[in-house]
């Protein structure tokens, strides 16, 4: 607990609760787009798509909008542009510090600007799309944009989130492409503004391939990155939402396609220590003169983007290096948590409590075999210290008395080592946990009992003082009948204590989880120390008897008990 619970912190930090916001921090501004840097000439389409840097959105003032509604969601769509302005959200909330409402509805879109840019490069021409009039037009779920150039078209589908884009470009050269610009900000809709904004970022994923995410803090104004190769999808998102164009979602599209080619980025000016702008374009290559690809722009819900098959739900990747061995225990967390929220049909805080109880009764019989070899081993620790001491210019002797002594008790040279397994085992969980916390949109908003957001921290610190303090019962417990060790009593008071302090500003669901596995941890606990107890293995005068008669002579001169 210690190596997880202090180093991850400090391997992966996070930032702390966000003071009142400021109108800096909740209204993040973005230059015109007059002055945005234009694109130089286009290269060919089949290379990495801009050959210069990649351009702004325009602003969105002057235009039509169209509305296009599904079940879950409502996409305003723009003419000229032919674009997604914004996506309104039913099923979630605004939760921006300073509402009126807290129940306002969420609504992702890009500041002053439109979600994406689309400009048609053909041969040598680049015509931006919202220099076009189009004629719009609207039958069932579909909503079609035709000029002169190009046709588009918007369907919704049942997936609720997810927008099928297709297009015609009649006449289209070969090497023919459609430029996309991808959102250069998100607007935050979260309670802490400046966790959210610190999550900004671009993210690609080609066949095969891990997901690549490029954070906006990590990108120079100045020099644009290019990310070359066939791509299946691209996106930009930030802790909760998401925007990605991918390849189309159909049965018969079960391999990966690289859709789209390159990805361009590059940063936004910004003042103060976060990043709030960032560009990136990417290019659709038109192929007989057809268009066809998805949107999906809503919450990074993780059931819904992983039904898509492509990878989508690891858009957002973290754990750094450690990503490959937290992710697969994180997604087993995420469906087991899923799994018993659909099951049970309870509030997302009883499912964590249950989930607490049910690790602690999944470990318990490894946690009885771990009671039973520390019993055996302090039985055995008067023995094996006089051996030590006894061949302690003779390793090889030691090593040989060491492994008959084990034998002799139906113990293996590995016991101390297996004793510590159950110890081991919950890592991996706590890590993907850690995560799973930050990052899970399925507990924003979530209240329980007196907490208001089991994603944010406890505003009355009373779950972490809980958690702190059943950490204190479980050190004081096994403490009873012990030998008296200074050190380890020392350690029994600071380490509540200095998890209490770290943990007063983590989520507190996180820290439900935990003080629930303390709690669920006593009885075993109390079991443990009541064994040790009864084996007459933790008092001064025990273990001294068992050395004076595992010395030879010991006990009066004739080596046995009188």
């Amino acid at each position: 607990m210690a190596v997880v619970l202090v180093g991850t912190p400090m391997l992966f930090p996070s930032s702390r609760r966000a003071p009142a916001p400021t109108p800096e921090t909740t209204a993040p501004t973005t230059a015109p787009a007059a002055a945005a840097p234009q694109l130089a000439p286009v290269a060919p389409p089949t290379a990495v798509p801009p050959a210069g840097q990649p351009t702004q959105a325009a602003p969105v003032q002057s235009r039509a909008t169209t509305t296009l509604s599904t079940p879950r969601s409502e996409l305003i769509l723009l003419n000229p542009g032919a674009v997604p302005a914004a996506i309104k959200v039913a099923s979630y909330h605004d939760l921006t510090p300073g509402l009126a409402r807290r129940d306002s509805t969420a609504v992702l879109q890009a500041g002053k600007d439109a979600l994406l840019g689309f400009r048609l490069a053909l041969g040598r021409d680049t015509i931006a799309l919202d220099t076009l009039p189009f004629n719009v037009t609207t039958t069932g779920s579909t909503v079609t944009f035709a000029s002169a150039p190009i046709t588009l078209s918007y369907q919704s589908t049942n997936d609720g989130f997810r927008t099928m884009v297709r297009g015609t470009v009649p006449n289209a050269p070969p090497g023919s492409a459609l430029l996309i610009d991808l959102p250069t900000q998100l607007r935050s809709l979260e309670a802490d503004t400046l966790d959210d904004l610190r999550h900004l970022a671009f993210g690609f994923k080609r066949p095969r391939r891990d997901v690549v995410s490029i954070p906006f803090g990590k990108l120079d104004s100045l020099a644009t990155r290019f990310d070359t190769g066939g791509m299946q999808w691209v996106a930009a998102r930030n802790k909760y939402w998401l925007v990605a164009l991918m390849q189309p979602v159909s049965p018969t599209n079960t391999e990966p396609a690289a859709v789209f080619h390159g990805l361009a980025t590059r940063g936004g000016s910004y003042t103060g220590k976060v990043a709030r702008v960032a560009h990136a374009t990417t290019s659709y290559p038109i192929t007989n003169g057809q268009i066809a690809f998805d949107m999906y722009a809503g919450p990074q819900a993780w059931a819904e983007l992983r039904s898509f098959g492509n990878d989508l739900e690891n858009v957002n990747p973290y754990a750094g290096f450690l990503h490959a061995v937290v992710q697969p225990f994180a997604t087993i967390v995420m469906r087991v948590l899923l799994w018993m929220k659909a099951t049970f049909h309870l509030n997302y805080g009883w499912v964590l409590v249950l989930f607490g109880v049910v690790i602690r009764l999944a470990l318990w019989p490894l946690n009885q075999k771990a009671m039973r070899t520390s019993i055996q081993m302090q039985r055995l620790q008067p023995e094996l210290t006089e051996i030590q001491k006894r061949y302690k210019n003779e390793p090889d002797k030691q090593r040989d008395a060491l492994v008959k002594l084990y034998q002799s008790h139906g113990m293996s040279p590995l016991s101390p080592m297996l004793g510590c397994l159950p110890m081991l085992l919950p890592m991996p969980v706590l890590f993907a946990l850690y995560f799973v916390f930050q990052n899970t949109i399925e507990f924003r908003g979530v209240s329980f009992l007196w907490l208001p957001d089991i994603s944010l921290r406890d505003p009355f610190y009373i779950t972490p003082i809980v958690m702190g303090a059943s950490m204190f019962l479980l050190s004081w417990i096994g403490m009873r009948g012990m030998p008296p060790n200074p050190q380890t009593k020392m350690m029994s008071y600071m380490m509540p204590v200095m998890f209490t302090v770290m943990f007063l500003n983590f989520a507190s669901g996180l820290n439900l989880y935990y003080a629930v596995q303390n709690i669920a941890a006593l009885p075993q606990q109390w079991m443990v120390t009541r064994a040790r107890a009864k084996a007459g293995v933790s008092t001064p005068s025990a273990a001294a008897g068992r050395v004076a008669a595992a010395k030879p002579g010991g006990g009066g001169g004739s080596g046995r008990k009188t």
